[in-house]
């Protein structure tokens, strides 16, 4: 195999990276440190991390970390984390009580990642595992996504590059006045659906753009600048809905067919959450029969998205592959906190962010 990124080809094995451990000529010194702490312990990465955190876990661990870009295979995932005393996921890593059944020496689970809903967390307390996560690093750079969603679908961005791109805009269409009309913010009614963190981020950049900003929560908190009404009465009045909330059994399709025909006409959606929070089908066939203006997702039921999803033929859509969370400085602080958490576990520590913490007692 060649480096980290040559594809694989049917039947390969992937070499691991491995980060940590001696130099083949601190071999007698690496023992004799050994001999006097004990060895250093195993951990599994299942993927590569931006910024030093890595280099920063090599010093402490030995770590073999996944190669290239695509997640490792359920066996792949299983073979490794079998031999490890500390594991490090992401989101589409399961972490579920068969994968635990294996690892009888694994001391903690870190995931970068805000959520945990891919690992089984009464599976790992049962078990006496912490899990580690990552909050409060992420709430800005969401907000500024599902913000750009707004802005992207609503001025019909991503439509306006592909005309330009595609040779539409020719020396007789210079400047059309009826050409790729969207939506103005400014004096518009933005409705928060959820107003924890993201959600008021969010209301506090429609404030700047001068818009007049609704707001429903199931905890109905009062939130300074945002008008509390109930959630129908959100969707008849708001020109654009931003989604916040968390996936629960209560929230699954929460926009689904009757949400989007209360919706007003020319409304926009945005969804930055959970992609469960929308029937799928039910929006491709409100954009289709012009109900909604427009919609800009982030997330989505299954991720990656299915190739013959109905969202890909719906018009007046912007897609993102759920980059929530994706700017430089973010990610490095994500992978920072969960090297942190990863550390405290193995050296039988408080994870500085648990999310099974109450369970373990």
């Amino acid at each position: 195999m060649g480096g980290p990124n040559s594809p694989l080809k049917s039947g390969d094995s992937p070499r691991l990276l491995q980060i940590g451990g001696a130099p083949r000529s601190a071999c007698v010194t690496e023992r004799a440190r050994r001999a006097r702490v004990g060895p250093r312990p195993n951990v599994f990465v299942t993927r590569r991390l931006p910024g030093g955190a890595l280099e920063r876990l090599g010093e402490r661990v030995d770590a073999k970390v996944w190669p290239g870009e695509g997640a490792p295979s359920p066996e792949e995932l299983r073979r490794e984390a079998r031999r490890s005393q500390g594991l490090l996921c992401l989101l589409t890593d399961r972490i579920d009580s068969p994968l635990l059944d294996r690892c009888r020496d694994l001391r903690v689970i870190s995931t970068c990642s805000v959520g945990v809903d891919h690992i089984d967390l009464a599976a790992a307390s049962a078990r006496g595992i912490p899990v580690g996560y990552t909050p409060g690093v992420l709430v800005e750079t969401t907000a500024d996504l599902a913000f750009g969603l707004l802005l992207a679908a609503s001025r019909r961005l991503v439509e306006a590059d592909r005309f330009v791109r595609e040779g539409g805009w020719t020396p007789d269409r210079s400047w059309d006045p009826g050409l790729l009309l969207g939506r103005d913010l400014w004096g518009a009614t933005l409705g928060v659906v959820g107003l924890g963190a993201i959600g008021q981020a969010v209301a506090r950049r429609g404030q700047g753009f001068g818009m007049r900003v609704l707001g429903w929560t199931p905890s109905r908190r009062p939130v300074p600048g945002v008008e509390p009404v109930e959630f129908a009465a959100l969707l008849e009045a708001a020109d654009f809905v931003s989604l916040h909330v968390a996936l629960a059994p209560e929230t699954r399709n929460l926009i689904d067919a009757r949400a989007l025909a209360r919706m007003r006409p020319g409304a926009v959606l945005v969804n930055a959450a959970r992609g469960g929070l929308v029937d799928e089908e039910a929006l491709a066939d409100a954009l289709r029969g012009g109900r909604l203006a427009a919609a800009g997702l982030d997330v989505f039921a299954h991720e990656p998205l299915d190739r013959d999803s109905p969202l890909l033929r719906a018009p007046n859509l912007v897609l993102t592959p759920h980059i929530g969370s994706a700017s430089v400085a973010t990610r490095a602080r994500m992978a920072d906190l969960a090297v942190d958490n990863l550390l405290a576990g193995l050296e039988r520590r408080p994870l500085p962010h648990c999310a099974n913490a109450a369970a373990l007692g």
